[in-house]
């Protein structure tokens, strides 16, 4: 296996990172995938690492795809704005047999501002922290290759839980509880499971893969239980250089309303399909560095929330 190759199959190695969770207050994560050539890498790898910083302004409220104004259509929090930065690191391990574990684990640096309406006066309300989020456990099974030895696929199932490790009463100065969507973590136990399909194309310096996974909650936390979320990815990667490689991904995320006396069913729920174009640099024949960056093509969303305009995405890869 040449260099080229090798640093396509470690390229953004990381697996099962949550999608954008888009809710009325506006806390998410990028929709970017990097998870799609970790399972790759883990073939020849015993082991990969990933570290991934992303950056998510969501300071654009929107009622299904239109954009309007802060307080436009007024509810008794008016949201305004929500920064994310969250830096995401992932240790995967190739147990044989075609199996393999990943663990993820997410800090969120996360600023969040809302008017609070009450008896005609608007209140600033604010929320400022640095967590820990929900830790994510999966499997992998990597079908026998069967195929083309001139363009080798790899297709492969993924199981598994996230956990709920964060925390779901983080109050700002005043003592305020943020809304549950805001949190950190979403005190549920979720399913995960889902399919991948990876194929490396030699003659062209290039390689391609398709993903679909779901996300579903298994039970409810002090009355809030997430939506069901699905993310369908297709990607393509082309060298440039010996080093250099060009990415592209295209993104959709469908995620259900919450439910429960501690949700916003009215203002949770969407569906959006993102652009994601990028670039990956070969450090190492073990070590990669790329970027990622995300613009969304359409976003629909239910009732008002807060959307991002871009979002971006940069991390350090390897394998050992």
């Amino acid at each position: 296996m040449n260099t080229t190759t090798r640093a396509s199959l470690i390229a953004a190695a990381i697996a099962l990172l949550p999608g954008v969770a888009a809710a009325s207050c506006g806390s998410a994560f990028c929709a970017v995938n990097t998870n799609w050539t970790a399972e790759s890498a883990q073939v020849d790898a015993p082991s990969s690492w990933d570290l991934r910083y992303e950056h998510i302004n969501q300071d654009q409220p929107q009622t299904g795809t239109d954009r309007i104004g802060v307080g436009q259509i007024p509810h008794h929090h008016d949201e305004v704005s929500t920064a994310n930065r969250n830096l995401v690191a992932t240790y995967s391990r190739n147990l044989g047999a075609g199996f393999g574990v990943t663990v993820s684990a997410a800090i969120s640096d996360r600023d969040h501002l809302h008017v609070h309406n009450h008896h005609g006066a608007q209140l600033p309300e604010q929320w400022t922290y640095t967590e820990l989020g929900d830790v994510r456990v999966t499997g992998r099974y990597q079908l026998p290759y069967v195929g083309d030895p001139m363009a080798p696929a790899n297709t492969g199932l993924i199981f598994g839980l996230k956990l709920p490790t964060g925390r779901t009463n983080v109050a700002n100065a005043a003592g305020s509880v943020a809304e549950r969507s805001l949190q950190p973590g979403t005190g549920t136990t979720d399913l995960i499971l889902g399919a991948y399909y990876h194929q490396k194309l030699p003659q062209r310096d290039a390689s391609w893969f398709a993903q679909v996974q779901v996300q579903q909650a298994l039970n409810s936390h002090d009355d809030y239980r997430p939506g069901t979320q699905l993310g369908i990815d297709l990607g393509y990667r082309h060298g440039l250089t010996d080093k250099l490689g060009g990415l592209v991904q295209l993104n959709t995320v469908v995620k259900r309303s919450d439910s429960g006396a501690q949700a916003e069913p009215e203002d949770s729920g969407s569906r959006a399909v993102f652009l994601s174009p990028g670039l990956a640099y070969a450090l190492t024949d073990n070590t990669q560095v790329y970027g990622f960056y995300q613009h969304p093509l359409y976003q629909n969303v239910n009732g008002v929330q807060l959307t991002a305009r871009r979002a971006i995405v940069v991390g350090l890869s390897g394998r050992f």
